[in-house]
């Protein structure tokens, strides 16, 4: 399989070697807009700055390449890029965290959220810490995180960032050094405390479940999700 990794910084070049490792080939490598010929690849995997990514993304469906996307802080245009891809007949993956444990964790998330939803005496929060050099905040995870209680919690509606405010989730941002990615849901009351937490040791997770739903993705039409390739929930 021939790919176009859309963003050469530290994860790409993870995606770089767990593909060599599986025995693909790397035939674009570029974190610019321009100056590549996305028709050398038979997919696509974008994880660029969230300016570039739309124009990635636009440009592999114009070209009938299926895409897959793990870039965050783009998704203002994200029902753009779905309408794109029905529009071209192609093919397009978006994930806020390809990790196969985070992926779990999203339904685990869900589940409990229903659960407690008759619990009112309980109030959810989440936390998320990540590198320095992450751009965005409160993380792509961390929202999705958020927009799942959402669906399963009446009581919540939306979520704020470093913030309280009735009927929102607050969600408290950090930034560490060398920190992969830590992600916790907390329900307090007066009496006790309930959390699940999801710790990522490396970005080893993330760059292989890139490349699976790369793999998984080719030759396919449609938009899907990572529920679809590792066929949960």
């Amino acid at each position: 399989m021939k790919i176009a990794l859309l963003g050469y910084g530290k994860m790409g070049k993870t995606i770089e070697d767990i593909a060599l490792q599986r025995g693909h080939e790397i035939v674009i490598k570029t974190s610019n807009e321009d100056g590549y010929d996305i028709c050398l690849a038979d997919v696509a995997i974008d994880f660029s700055v969230p300016k570039a990514a739309f124009f990635n993304i636009a440009n592999c469906l114009k070209h009938k390449i299926p895409v897959i996307s793990g870039t965050t802080g783009w998704l203002d245009n994200y029902e753009k890029a779905v309408a794109l891809c029905k529009e071209e007949n192609g093919a397009f993956l978006y994930a806020s965290n390809f990790s196969l444990g985070v992926n779990v964790f999203f339904e685990l998330n869900k589940n409990l959220a229903k659960m407690m939803s008759l619990l009112k005496e309980y109030k959810v929060s989440i936390e998320e810490v990540h590198h320095t050099q992450k751009l965005d905040a409160p993380s792509g995870t961390a929202i999705t995180l958020a927009e799942g209680i959402v669906t399963e919690h009446s009581e919540y509606s939306n979520w704020i960032l470093n913030e309280t405010k009735e009927k929102a989730i607050p969600i408290t941002a950090k930034r560490i050094d060398a920190v992969p990615g830590t992600h916790s849901i907390d329900y307090t009351s007066i009496t006790d405390s309930i959390q699940i937490k999801h710790t990522a040791h490396n970005r080893q997770g993330f760059a292989l479940g890139a490349v699976i739903a790369a793999e998984w993705i080719l030759e396919k039409k449609g938009v899907y999700t990572m529920k679809d390739v590792l066929n949960i929930g």
